[in-house]
């Protein structure tokens, strides 16, 4: 994918915020701290596009990043152990669902898991979640740099089936160090929202 355009269209806490252009738009969810602005950066070549932390919660709002004029990446905001209020938990949690539920741009969802460690129960609930929206899922394990072959060989049956993925669900190896999994990603993304280079 040649990017030739990438930035952040707009910060969204309502529905109201949300663009208008009709573009496809592909979501990102999973844990706080995951990896999901570092993917971002890696898939359009940005060093800092979508702001990374070292602090679980950063993104607290949904945040569009337009990619060619034809397609938005979404970021949604980390769920989990971040250490936020119930209450911001919870207005993070009606964010995120009323955004899954009523987007008719939305063509694609990326799950993001940690290679190194088993789903937690909030990814189990989001896979499961997400699949009764109807929307095509993309199940990615990030940091696969962090382990050796043989370590991966292990964990990917694993999350597989902690996560009871079938044959027809895409599971991707990911790196934002190394690049791995990159163009396989943006096959799976190009393909899902009709983008012809």
């Amino acid at each position: 994918m040649i990017i030739r355009k990438a930035e952040i269209e707009c910060v969204a806490a309502l529905k109201s915020q949300y663009p208008t252009t009709g573009y496809p738009e592909v979501a990102f969810a999973g844990r706080s701290n995951v990896g999901k602005s570092s993917l971002i950066n890696t898939l359009v070549n940005r060093k800092s596009l979508a702001r990374t932390s070292s602090k679980p919660g950063k993104t607290r709002t949904i945040n569009f990043y337009n990619i060619n004029d034809n397609l938005y990446l979404v970021d949604l905001p980390g769920y989990g152990y971040a250490k936020v209020s119930k209450e911001e938990k919870k207005k993070w949690g009606s964010m995120i669902e009323g955004y899954l539920n009523s987007r008719d741009e939305l063509k694609l969802v990326i799950l993001l898991v940690d290679i190194r460690h088993e789903p937690t129960q909030d990814d189990k609930l989001m896979l499961e979640w997400m699949r009764q929206t109807g929307k095509k899922v993309v199940v990615v394990a990030t940091k696969s740099d962090k382990l050796s072959n043989n370590q991966i060989a292990k964990q990917v049956p694993v999350i597989k089936k902690a996560l009871k993925l079938t044959q027809d669900e895409t599971f991707i190896l990911f790196s934002s160090e190394t690049r791995r999994g990159k163009e396989e990603l943006w096959e799976v993304i190009k393909s899902t929202c009709g983008i012809v280079e």
